[in-house]
């Protein structure tokens, strides 16, 4: 009797927390939307931190540029990372970007191309072909070692849950 209790108790909370967290985001992309984003990350940090790939992946925008939190590319690449390793093609093209730059990380045009690679593996439609564009130029900068090398680190990567680190809600 207790443990039908409880997972009666665990499935209404889950579902009341669904929804809730889709509110958020739904909300913390709306303010992006109009710019003001102040308010969008304080709606998206909250679920970031919870390991919400696109709330991470937008928190990332904007700490990349500065819009509404101070700019840091240190802290970008850290949050398009959580979300990258967790599958979302967005934050996976912007990290790519980032260490294509060395913005926030070394450097690095092969795990540049790793990056760009899965991103246009996982984009829609519509951003494959751009996200293809923008992997290829990077492409031109490695000699073949160098490619290889950068596709083999695609081909091993594996969608990782949210990290460990992450604000787990109150039982």
């Amino acid at each position: 009797m207790i443990t039908r209790t409880l997972l009666a108790g665990l499935t209404l909370l889950i579902a009341v927390a669904e929804p809730a967290k889709a509110d958020a985001l739904s909300s913390g992309l709306a303010a992006y939307r109009r710019g003001d984003y102040v308010a969008a990350a304080a709606k998206l940090g909250p679920l970031a931190e919870r390991g919400v790939p696109r709330a991470q992946t937008i928190l990332g925008f904007l700490y990349q540029y500065g819009r509404g939190v101070p700019q840091n590319y240190v802290v970008a690449a850290q949050w398009y990372e959580y979300a990258a390793e967790q599958g979302d093609p967005a934050a996976q093209y912007q990290l790519g970007l980032m260490f294509d730059k060395g913005h926030g990380v070394p450097r690095s045009s092969v795990i540049a191309y790793k990056w760009l690679s899965l991103a246009a593996a996982h984009a829609s439609r519509g951003e494959r072909d751009y996200y293809t564009r923008v992997r290829d130029a990077v492409a031109s900068k490695l000699n073949n070692a160098q490619k290889a090398e950068g596709q083999a680190h695609s081909y091993d990567w594996v969608v990782k849950p949210a990290p460990d680190w992450v604000i787990k809600p109150a039982p």
